[in-house]
């Protein structure tokens, strides 16, 4: 069974950093890409970033570049987003998912799995 499983939202305020985990199984995670995604009250899910985990290529929307940084562990299955310099903009559930390579990244079809998201809240 395949499974993505997002952590470490909460609350934090402007200027703060939060750090989330998507660990997975049940598919083979050295050969996925891995996409972060939010989706904010009211607005379309949105790409953030992707990590390509054969090769590490990463990519970032440009409202996150800079602030945020994609990492991934291999050993432990798990993709990281490092969110810096947080911003109130930056406010939505978070989700992870999986497709074969970070192509057309930010488009939410693309990917063959999604997992359930984490809240994210930045307070002015």
């Amino acid at each position: 069974e395949v499974q993505l499983q997002a952590s470490g939202g909460g609350m934090v305020h402007t200027g703060e950093s939060l750090r989330l985990s998507c660990t997975v199984s049940g598919f083979t995670f050295a050969n996925y890409a891995i996409g972060w995604f939010r989706q904010a009250p009211g607005k379309e899910r949105e790409g953030a970033s992707c990590i390509n985990n054969n090769d590490g290529s990463t990519y970032y929307a440009d409202s996150v570049k800079g602030r945020f940084t994609i990492s991934s562990d291999l050993a432990k299955n798990t993709v990281y987003l490092q969110m810096n310099s947080a911003k109130p903009e930056d406010t939505a559930v978070y989700y992870c998912a999986a497709e074969g390579r970070c192509r057309v990244w930010t488009t939410p079809n693309n990917y063959d799995y999604f997992g359930q998201g984490t809240q994210v809240t930045v307070s002015s």
